[in-house]
């Protein structure tokens, strides 16, 4: 699949199939993760995979989304930023989640380019998804991704415009100066 089209065919689905997704295409989008940028070389990265019936019941009760109990696989993704803070002070906590941040992308593009479906799960009881999964008690838990195959498909949302986020040279200025027509 071609790169932009990919970008700008992602969406988050809350609706899946009961039809079981190949571990294998998920465990390959949890490889891409490895490809995004770290600080220093730290990966700070520990991705679960979830298959457990039993456990996805918990974890969507942790999360308060009942469309999290849909699906046969949850990838949670976890991050140990001891050692950037070690090597970056204060700036370590910063360059972690940049970093999960990227992963993440290169997971949810992965995802997309598999024609697999999911959602990012932000909101959730962190102490739950740890007793459940077992998370080492230095790791917070970042994000839980449901994996399937989406259900149906809705229209797209309009994305935010261009010129409401780029500005050229300072926080106000939306107009790029001198600028030469390039045919």
């Amino acid at each position: 699949m071609e790169l932009d089209k990919v970008i700008k065919s992602r969406h988050s689905s809350r609706k899946f199939k009961d039809k079981m997704p190949n571990w294998r295409n998920i465990i390959e989008c949890i490889d891409a993760m490895r490809y995004a940028p770290t600080a220093g070389n730290n990966c700070t990265l520990k991705v679960i995979l979830v298959d457990d019936k039993e456990k996805i019941e918990k974890i969507a009760d942790a999360c308060q989304q009942g469309f999290v109990n849909q699906v046969k696989y949850i990838v949670v993704v976890c991050s140990n930023s001891t050692r950037l803070k070690n090597a970056y002070e204060e700036k370590g906590e910063k360059f972690n989640k940049q970093q999960v941040g990227a992963a993440i992308q290169n997971f949810l593009l992965k995802i997309e380019e598999k024609k697999l479906s999911t959602c990012w799960v932000g909101y959730f009881v962190e102490e739950q998804i740890k007793q459940i999964l077992k998370v080492s008690e230095n790791f917070e838990v970042e994000a839980l991704f449901p994996i399937g195959y989406e259900e149906k498909i809705y229209a797209k949302k309009i994305k935010t415009d261009l010129d409401d986020i780029l500005v050229f040279n300072d926080f106000k200025n939306k107009k790029m100066k001198n600028m030469n027509r390039v045919d």
